[in-house]
């Protein structure tokens, strides 16, 4: 079985690593081997790499004439309008030959497909670090080039790329052009959506070398990872004590700051952490989720089953 091919317009500026760009502004690559450098033909800046002057060609690709009557986003290519409308419609011409998923373009099945077949075509030349998107290698490049010209006027945050700045206004406008066709909720990235609707459809793509533990998300993967090489990048500044996700670094933190920001509507008593908000209106609720496996007694807390365990041992 063969897999499909990419050809969607979208990732034109990533196929600038392998090619000059074509658009209406007609960005032209000129390079000077002698010098090593790669100079701008619009603007004239010069860079030292290839990838950092295609990073900064984005910046002068501008004229998007094409725009949708829906959510109003505007593309360089009348072709690349046709795509995104399905998103609208709901139309999923292209499915899967192993799972059957349903997709809207056909570079999302081929993007889809090498969550099956773990391929990872495109490579950093400066690091080697390999990607199985175009797009992903082309975000991966501004981590070497550091260059971030688009800068949000709400917040003034700056981005790499004009796209990156555009999902971020979303934050500001609260946009959120993609709903879920089961339940309608609604997201501001195409990408949050996909993950979401792996609720429903209990896709775990994404499985563990060491324990074939599977996962939804390829964020939950890595996370989960860190379990088997005990790696903990995150340490706390006061106390030192390392943890595998940045969310518990800052978690634990409220515990040096007393920060506790989580409050019951019943009785006003604060949490540091929403979990333990949670525990404790089940207080209010006389909810008890986990029962005894040996004499059914059930408790609101986790942590008072398995001490509740030991009688059943002794």
């Amino acid at each position: 079985m063969e897999a499909p091919s990419e050809s969607n317009e979208k990732d034109l500026i990533s196929d600038a690593c392998e090619k000059a760009s074509d658009t209406t502004t007609n960005i032209q690559v000129l390079t000077s081997m002698d010098k090593k450098s790669f100079a701008c033909h619009v603007c004239g800046k010069s860079f030292s790499q290839k990838c950092n002057l295609y990073v900064h060609s984005q910046t002068h690709i501008t004229e998007k004439p094409f725009s949708c009557d829906m959510c109003g986003k505007a593309f360089s290519r009348k072709s690349i309008l046709k795509d995104h409308i399905r998103i609208h419609s709901n139309e999923k011409p292209f499915s899967c030959d192993v799972c059957s998923k349903g997709f809207c373009q056909k570079s999302d099945l081929t993007r889809h497909y090498r969550t099956h077949t773990n391929e990872k075509p495109y490579s950093c030349d400066l690091c080697d670090k390999k990607f199985s998107w175009k797009r992903d290698l082309t975000r991966h490049y501004s981590v070497h080039t550091d260059e971030k010209p688009y800068s949000c006027e709400v917040c003034n945050k700056k981005f790499s790329r004009k796209y990156g700045l555009s999902i971020h206004f979303r934050i500001h406008t609260n946009e959120k052009p993609y709903s879920c066709d089961v339940c309608n909720k609604a997201f501001s990235q195409k990408n949050f959506l996909d993950a979401h609707f792996r609720t429903h459809t209990k896709e775990k793509p994404y499985s563990c070398d060491v324990c074939s533990k599977e996962f939804s998300h390829k964020s939950s993967l890595n996370t989960h990872f860190r379990t088997h090489i005990n790696k903990k990048p995150y340490s706390c500044d006061v106390c030192n004590k390392g943890f595998s996700q940045k969310g518990s670094l800052n978690t634990h933190f409220r515990i040096h700051l007393n920060e506790k920001p989580y409050s019951c509507d019943v009785c006003s008593k604060t949490f540091s952490q929403k979990s333990s908000l949670n525990t404790h209106f089940r207080l209010h609720l006389n909810e008890k989720p986990y029962s005894c496996d040996v004499c059914s007694k059930t408790f609101s807390q986790k942590g008072n089953l398995n001490t509740h365990y030991k009688t059943h041992t002794n």
